[in-house]
């Protein structure tokens, strides 16, 4: 590896760990708005500010003078629905689980993301990987532990948040090269605004403080930085390098839930927590591995 590439990879490990601290930090001001504002209400004031500041980094990628192809809209119309339960069933969890749990069970995003491709897309899958996806879900079946008293319905959520956000992903993998990343990005972050804003008239609206109102600018900031720092990751480094460092979000959920909301997982849940990532980076070393490799095709 020469040192450019190792400067890049660098760079990208930062930025990687810059979006996942972002993400995590939206988090936090979101959950700590629970009890304050109605959901939905909530998702809709986000929206708003978020939706605008997504748009204009895709104005300033030039994404607005292109066009998403015909036979991609589809794929587009399921990802948008998916983000939108993904967003209802994730907070909905997060308002009524620590932090910490609930971005546990979000690490196993990859190992469910690789299963279910191969599974419905015959993507290629060898003995070691789906190995560590099974190993990574028995550590989700510790941190969720079903049956016992501290399983909630809220555990449920977050596993279907899980489910929503790998139809996410696995449409946006199905999309043309063609189709820009950030048209579709804007066009999600607009479509979740207005479900929401839509369904936040069925019910009473409750008065913004200030405190309020700026919990939900950091969490627009924040989002917002979480998605272009994102961006910036896929044009600094080997994405297999950095990758990795998308499990330092799961560090910052713990600070985070133990400094704002006094927070700390069991031990049991630790447990889980380490099995999903350490299975989750082993299955991306693998995958590695067989991308370098000169048998890559012996799974």
């Amino acid at each position: 590896m020469t040192g450019a590439a190792l400067t890049d990879n660098f760079k990208g490990a930062l930025l990687m760990m810059a979006s996942m601290a972002a993400f995590t930090l939206n988090d936090t001001f979101v959950k700590a708005l629970a009890g304050e504002l109605p959901l939905f209400q909530l998702l809709f004031l986000r929206g708003l500010l978020t939706t605008f500041l997504v748009g204009l980094l895709a104005w300033r990628l030039g994404a607005f003078s292109r066009r998403i192809p015909r036979r991609d809209w589809q794929l587009v119309g399921l990802r948008l629905v998916a983000e939108i339960a993904a967003a209802y069933f994730f907070l909905t969890a997060l308002f009524n689980m620590p932090l910490a749990n609930v971005t546990a069970i979000l690490q196993s995003l990859p190992l469910v993301v690789t299963l279910t491709a191969a599974l419905l897309f015959a993507e290629p899958l060898g003995w070691r990987r789906l190995s560590a996806i099974l190993i990574g879900l028995c550590g989700v079946l510790l941190i969720v532990r079903p049956g016992t008293e501290g399983f909630t319905l809220y555990s449920v959520y977050a596993l279907i948040a899980v489910g929503f956000v790998t139809m996410r992903d696995l449409c946006t993998r199905r999309l043309s090269a063609e189709t820009p990343s950030m048209l579709v990005t804007f066009l999600t972050s607009g479509a979740v605004m207005v479900f929401f804003g839509l369904g936040s008239l069925m019910d009473s609206w409750v008065p913004v403080t200030t405190g309020a109102g700026l919990k939900i600018l950091g969490a627009s900031v924040m989002i917002f930085g979480g998605y272009l720092f994102s961006v910036m990751v896929m044009r600094i480094g080997e994405i297999s390098f950095v990758t990795p460092f998308r499990y330092t979000g799961l560090i910052w959920a713990l600070i985070l839930g133990w400094a704002v909301f006094g927070d700390w997982p069991a031990p049991v849940t630790l447990v889980g927590a380490a099995v999903v990532v350490g299975s989750g980076i082993f299955m991306l070393y693998r995958e590695r591995q067989l991308a370098r490799g000169p048998q890559a095709v012996r799974q």
